[in-house]
């Protein structure tokens, strides 16, 4: 089945973002470090500590990070959101509330015209999330 996952970019703080993520969604989450790939002779020692990727995995649920930023830098936009589908009420609740913590809350979970509860925020790293429990699908 193709699927599409997200894959977000840091500068320098990705092990803090994933592991918030983490905390909040919960799952397996595996961090490979610059120091530990074959780039490491490659790169300056200060980027050794620095993610080269990352990966959260619960179920379905797939999010993947690096700190490899481009040669242009990193502009955080609002052109990505993380979409986030909930299995139930009670899940999507404490995932908002989970990640907004240290962000914005920026669109508070209601009823909308289509059954679902829905919600938005920005997280404490500057990313837009989007959050969804189709109520029609219970």
């Amino acid at each position: 089945m193709t699927q599409i996952n997200t894959y977000l970019t840091f500068n320098g703080n990705c092990r803090d973002a994933m592991t918030f993520y983490k905390e909040c969604l919960g799952g397996e989450l595996f961090l490979q470090t610059i120091g530990e790939s074959p780039l490491a002779e490659q790169m300056p020692l200060p980027m050794k500590d620095c993610i080269l990727h990352a990966t959260l995995t619960k179920g379905a649920l797939v999010i993947m990070a690096s700190d490899m930023v481009g040669e242009n830098g990193l502009t955080i936009g609002n052109n990505v959101s993380l979409m986030l589908n909930c299995s139930n009420e009670q899940e999507i609740k404490t995932f908002y509330e989970k990640l907004s913590t240290g962000g914005k809350a920026t669109h508070p979970l209601e009823n909308t015209f289509w059954g679902a509860l829905f919600g938005g925020l920005t997280d404490k790293f500057g990313n837009l999330w989007l959050l969804q429990f189709d109520k029609t699908q219970q």
